[in-house]
């Protein structure tokens, strides 16, 4: 495999490239992940099965849309490719540190609303489906927010749960149940980061900077309750994000029904107690 990486990306870079250095990175629950370097120039990668490849070609497009908003500051994508067992994604590799400091998550705050400001969409949805980890995530377009959400994030979590011979709930009843709460809620569709926690986010000497998207057209309030789901934001992300996008009085009941999502998402990836946590949630959504 890494012959195969050094071939291709000498290829790309038009330059001989030879692997002297490979440090495995910390962090990351699906892809390994390692710096490998020449000796003078630093790449990030990430390695999978070669089936993996339809996934990182998703998250190669994700990138490729997050970079064109000149907004959050994203990876730059310099190659993806293959060998006989392998699929692997390469991207310039930046240095990172925890996104700690009030100033660093200030400034995110205020380029995540410039994000969810840019572009012009009348639909929810995206060009492609792509991946929420390794889940597929549907996004065919809708022009009913209430509708895509009810049915291409929840029911879709539901029903791959339900192949796992576990039932939460009526799936017709509950996806009905989310449309109706949300059916008064239309919100002006942004192009949406999807999978935005702490984790996903770090600073580097870039500034701020962000990974491992999820990207589609939707309300942008998901992008926030996420955020809020496994906590690592400082309240100074939320002050500049206000003071360039404020959030809606209402916002606050949305949240859980938004966060239900990757709840769902996290118990099909991981199982365990998230199974737990998303039957109360789902409990208390149907209280409403």
């Amino acid at each position: 495999m890494w012959q195969a990486i050094s071939e291709q990306l000498s290829e790309t870079l038009m330059f001989s490239f030879v692997i002297r250095e490979k440090t495995k990175l910390s962090g990351g629950d699906i892809s390994e992940s390692y710096m490998i370097s020449d000796g003078e120039q630093r790449y990030f990668i990430k390695v999978n099965h070669r089936e993996f490849l339809a996934k990182y070609e998703a998250e190669a497009e994700n990138i490729r849309c997050l970079r064109e908003t000149n907004t959050v500051v994203v990876p730059e994508l310099v190659h993806l490719g293959k060998s006989k067992q392998n699929a692997f994604l390469i991207l310039n590799y930046l240095p990172t540190k925890p996104l700690e400091n009030a100033e660093s998550n200030y400034a995110f705050g205020q380029r995540l609303a410039a994000l969810h400001q840019w572009g012009e969409q009348k639909e929810y949805g995206f060009d492609s489906d792509n991946y929420i980890g390794s889940t597929l995530q549907p996004n065919q377009w809708s022009r009913k927010w209430s509708r895509f959400f009810a049915e291409q994030r929840i029911g879709w979590q539901l029903q791959l749960i339900k192949e796992k011979g576990v039932s939460l709930t009526d799936i017709s009843e509950f996806t009905q149940k989310i449309q109706h709460l949300l059916s008064h809620h239309q919100p002006r569709p942004s192009l949406l980061h999807g999978a935005l926690w702490s984790g996903n986010v770090a600073n580097s000497a870039c500034g701020p900077i962000c990974y491992d998207p999820a990207s589609y057209w939707g309300d942008r309030e998901c992008d926030i309750a996420m955020t809020e789901l496994f906590g690592g934001f400082k309240p100074e992300f939320y002050q500049g994000y206000e003071s360039v996008l404020p959030l809606a009085a209402d916002y606050q009941q949305r949240k859980s029904i938004y966060n239900l999502y990757h709840l769902l998402n996290h118990y099909n990836l991981f199982g365990g107690h998230y199974l737990n946590e998303s039957q109360q949630l789902i409990d208390q959504i149907n209280d409403y």
